[in-house]
């Protein structure tokens, strides 16, 4: 029997690549583990007679896996909705909430290469598990399954059209239709494809889609719409003369961006465009989240309209926490997941590509001039990633470094230090001494708790500190 060490829940489920630690039995065990954690649960909104709906996305065999976790489950005597097609990760979420489910499971891998797949639990309220949730159902993973008498029944369902009608209904389809805006889709192999197309076509919205061909090996790329993923997307956006170029991940919950010029619009501008509009425009009472990885732009603006800001860690559960504590408008992390509660405490990126339509039918300009009104107002705020695969040796002796003390990165002293999630220097940059209003400059160190990886991140006043700051992060990881 597989050890159940293999499997370790991260930020949102747990991810291995196939055929190595992601097989059949290794997903049986955390079927196994889910489905006893529901059997254990003494919340009643997740009594196991509401049963579980499963879904899946466009991965090597993701539908194979998903048939493994619905028998599983259903053996032990839970009721499954296991859907009939490839379905985004929101669509799967939203029918927990609607259906009362019991909680959902998405096989998918998101935004991760080809080789990954992954088991990701939504909770009855229709988002992520919160972390106590996860913890829960890890808890379970050594656990023998639970064998009903008889087998709960596997329904086969299509979640994908109710879903579709409550993003139309979310945003004003009219205003979209009348702007006269021409649109690039990027689904980038992924479970969006036909979505955010689809919807264009029924409403004679001008677009072009590009990448929405099921290919499980999304050929010369990661499914993650940022660069260079995204390059077909810009290079479309040009030469088709779109006002925008909208994409979405291998799920379909988060969402990437290029401009009229062919510009990458990273996550953090989106999260800012759409903030920006819902309190200008929408005025929705609520408060604002965000995720330590992301910029400190969102916390000018929730100051100018007097919300308060809450900062947490990286991972959409903890907005999914925050969501269901307090009143949240719209959460948001780094990797372009972000959420807003009227619609589900859950990252969507195909219900996000029809609002940041919505924002520039309603404001009447295009994608970089809503990005460069928002730089010109609240100061310029350039944002930059690396990923360093490297092996845990490596990663966890640069980690110890920086937590001994670091004085300085490209030349910038260091103020002072957050450990939030990750080690997060603040920098005193020479550079923001020129510019009114300069974004602060800070360079966060994160390793993954899953993967030989170390992800590094800065902010800062120009594309060109935010390089600097990116390059000597690299060095101090990779020193011996």
């Amino acid at each position: 029997m597989a050890q159940p060490t293999a499997i370790k829940f991260g930020t949102d489920g747990w991810r291995g690549i196939i055929a190595d630690d992601f097989t059949f039995e290794n997903v049986r065990i955390a079927a196994s583990a889910i489905a006893n954690y529901l059997h254990a649960s003494i919340d009643a909104k997740e009594a196991v007679s509401k049963g579980v709906c499963i879904g899946y996305d466009t991965r090597y065999a993701s539908d194979r896996f998903a048939r493994a976790v619905a028998e599983v489950v259903a053996a032990s005597g839970i009721p499954v909705k296991l859907a009939s097609r490839i379905t985004p990760t929101p669509a799967l979420s939203y029918a927990v909430r609607e259906l009362g489910a019991a909680g959902g499971v998405m096989i998918t891998s998101s935004h991760n290469p080809f080789q990954w797949n992954g088991v990701k639990y939504k909770a009855w309220y229709g988002g992520s598990g919160k972390p106590s949730i996860i913890s829960a159902i890890e808890t379970h993973l050594a656990d023998a399954p639970i064998k009903a008498a008889t087998p709960a029944a596997i329904e086969e369902v299509d979640f994908v059209p109710e879903y579709v009608d409550a993003i139309k209904k979310f945003v004003d389809l009219d205003l979209i239709a009348k702007a006269g805006k021409k649109f690039a889709i990027d689904c980038m192999y992924g479970a969006g494809a036909g979505i955010i197309s689809g919807i264009f076509t029924e409403i004679g919205v001008d677009h072009i889609q590009i990448r929405a061909e099921h290919d499980p090996l999304f050929p010369g790329i990661n499914p993650e719409p940022i660069e260079p993923h995204i390059i077909a997307l810009e290079e479309a956006v040009v030469a088709n003369r779109c006002d925008a170029g909208l994409a979405t991940d291998g799920d379909a919950d988060r969402i990437g961006a290029a401009d009229e010029h062919g510009n990458f619009v990273d996550p953090h501008k989106i999260y800012a465009v759409l903030l920006e509009w819902l309190l200008k425009r929408k005025g929705w009472p609520g408060d604002i989240t965000r995720a330590f990885n992301t910029t400190l732009m969102l916390d000018r603006i929730a100051a100018k309209y007097g919300r308060t800001l809450h900062e947490h860690g990286i991972g959409f559960k903890f907005v999914c926490d925050l969501m269901l504590e307090k009143e949240i408008l719209i959460g948001g992390e780094e990797s372009g997941g972000i959420g807003i509660s009227k619609h589900l405490p859950e990252r969507d990126g195909l219900l996000n590509s029809l609002l940041l339509a919505n924002v520039m039918a309603e404001e009447g300009k295009t994608l970089g001039e809503l990005v460069a009104d928002l730089q010109a107002e609240y100061g310029e705020h350039q944002y930059g990633r690396i990923d360093l695969h490297i092996p845990d040796a490596i990663k966890n002796a640069a980690i110890a470094r920086a937590r001994a003390g670091v004085k300085e990165f490209a030349g910038m002293p260091v103020e002072h230090v957050e450990t939030l999630d990750g080690i997060k220097f603040f920098l005193d940059n020479p550079e923001a001494k020129t510019k009114p209003n300069a974004a602060k400059s800070w360079l966060l160190l994160r390793a993954s708790g899953t993967e030989p990886l170390m992800r590094i991140y800065s902010e800062s006043c120009s594309k060109e500190s935010v390089q600097k700051l990116l390059e000597a992060g690299r060095k101090f990881a990779l020193e011996s």
